[in-house]
């Protein structure tokens, strides 16, 4: 007799623990030849709202941490990701990507986690700058992050692309929500198991899987999202996320579906807001200006 497949059930990634979805469903998406990916949690509204929970949570300790240790975290993310290639391969081709195109894509992917970890400690210097002021004052404009940020990882690139989505928004010390490629859920998944056991804190980053049309405007009208960064989106969505997030003037970034372009220092910057700062300065011995 033929052996029956026993397929996995896949859990989603809050607070860094792997609860099941709080609806209780989930889908089957199917990969190369039609064969069941496995069982994927459907996620509700519920679970979008425990991960932004789980997300402020984490937001001051992510973003009080020292920059050069958040780059040391996004390093040890790209060590485990490639010790973990063959995997991560493998998946790609159940999900109906070449070979060729799937050993590229990991590479990508490992190869961002590296880029990004150089960035979390040199942005800040290369981006904040000393403004000149004909007053008696230092003026100095420094990066910040915007707060807690959701995001919709591209459906094709369901690795690079994600790690691409993720990546700039936590080395600037955001956290974030994820949603997962719907139809190539799988990297995602496996992705949260690599973070879990690394050195990330639970909560800076929280991985749902589920339906866009679903979700979105759960997303979007979210009071306590800050931001939100979208790709592969249709016109229809894009409206629908423009509308919703005008009731707390969040803001909204939508990458181009080239998800190479995601792989720049600017990237960080479209979650930062700008603080700037003016210090008085002596312009007499003993005295100080009257500003």
């Amino acid at each position: 007799m033929e052996r029956i497949d026993i397929l996995k059930t896949y859990k989603i990634y809050i607070g860094g623990k792997f609860p099941r979805t709080e609806s209780g469903r989930y889908y089957t998406p199917t990969g190369k030849g039609g064969k069941a990916l496995g069982n994927i949690c459907l996620c509700s509204r519920k679970d979008v709202r425990n991960s932004v929970v789980a997300a402020r949570s984490a937001l001051a300790g992510w973003s009080g941490r020292a920059a050069f240790n958040r780059s040391q975290i996004l390093y040890r993310i790209g060590e485990m990701l490639d010790a973990r290639r063959a995997q991560f391969e493998a998946e790609l081709l159940q999900q109906g990507v070449s070979a060729t195109a799937a050993r590229k894509e990991v590479e990508a992917a490992v190869d961002r986690c590296i880029y990004y970890a150089g960035w979390c400690d040199k942005a800040q210097q290369v981006f904040s700058a000393v403004n000149p002021v004909s007053s008696s004052h230092f003026n100095f404009s420094v990066y910040e992050p915007v707060g807690v940020v959701a995001a919709f990882a591209p459906e094709k690139s369901s690795l690079a692309g994600l790690l691409g989505t993720i990546l700039p928004i936590i080395a600037g010390g955001n956290t974030c929500v994820v949603l997962a490629s719907t139809n190539r859920p799988l990297c995602a998944v496996t992705l949260a198991e690599v973070l879990a056991t690394s050195d990330l804190p639970g909560g800076v980053v929280n991985i749902l899987t589920g339906e866009r049309d679903e979700l979105i405007p759960t997303f979007a009208s979210h009071m306590d999202i800050n931001a939100l960064v979208a790709s592969d989106l249709t016109p229809a969505q894009q409206m629908l996320i423009k509308e919703e997030s005008t009731h707390n003037l969040k803001r909204v970034v939508f990458h181009r579906d080239d998800v190479a372009s995601m792989e720049t220092p600017y990237a960080i910057l479209k979650t930062q807001e700008v603080k700037t700062t003016w210090h008085p300065i002596e312009t007499s011995v003993g005295s100080t200006s009257a500003y």
